[in-house]
């Protein structure tokens, strides 16, 4: 198409633009969507035909009506990406702040389980002391008890001549104790 042709026809081929792929496939999907709006019951056909037309042979039409319905078009798709992109951060923060929470709840709990942790080391210890000093108490509670033992074995062969001890002796024998006479702890 000459350009004579395309200055009457309002068109100028997209190659013309210097648009991506990525552009061009946007900017047709666009001119579609234009002419199938002004195909609608109610719309003029002559903007449906053209901007079908046009995006079929890789043109875009730079006629006013048809940019500003192109333009249209376009705010309507970044209003409807915007509503998508406010709806997506919302949920990512939404998602981010239940991370964040459990995170913390992770926290949270691991500080009271150390925290218990450190209690039961403390009762451990704790009892570990009382174990060793009862286990001291227990070694003098026998050594006395072996001293009082050998004292009292002592004094029954020793047969210190009292008669109190004698007649304890005695007293002992006759009711029902062992011969030796010893006293148990």
């Amino acid at each position: 198409m000459s350009s004579s042709q395309q200055a009457s026809s309002g068109a100028v081929p997209y190659t013309q633009l210097g648009l991506t792929e990525d552009q061009v496939r946007w900017l047709r999907q666009g001119q579609q969507a234009v002419a199938e709006a002004s195909a609608a019951p109610g719309a003029g056909p002559t903007l449906s035909n053209a901007a079908s037309h046009a995006s079929s042979q890789g043109l875009l039409i730079v006629e006013s009506s048809s940019l500003t319905e192109l333009g249209r078009y376009f705010d309507g798709v970044l209003l409807s990406i915007g509503e998508r992109l406010a709806y997506l951060i919302e949920q990512s923060q939404i998602v981010t702040r239940n991370q964040e929470d459990r995170a913390g709840n992770h926290i949270d709990d691991a500080d009271a389980e150390i925290q218990r942790y450190y209690n039961i080391i403390a009762q451990i210890d704790e009892l570990e002391l009382d174990f060793d000093l009862i286990t001291q108490i227990c070694g003098i509670v026998q050594g006395y008890r072996q001293r009082a033992e050998e004292l009292e074995r002592e004094l029954d062969q020793t047969g210190s001549g009292s008669s109190s001890s004698r007649r304890e002796r005695h007293g002992r024998r006759s009711h029902g104790h062992s011969g030796s006479g010893r006293r148990r702890a």
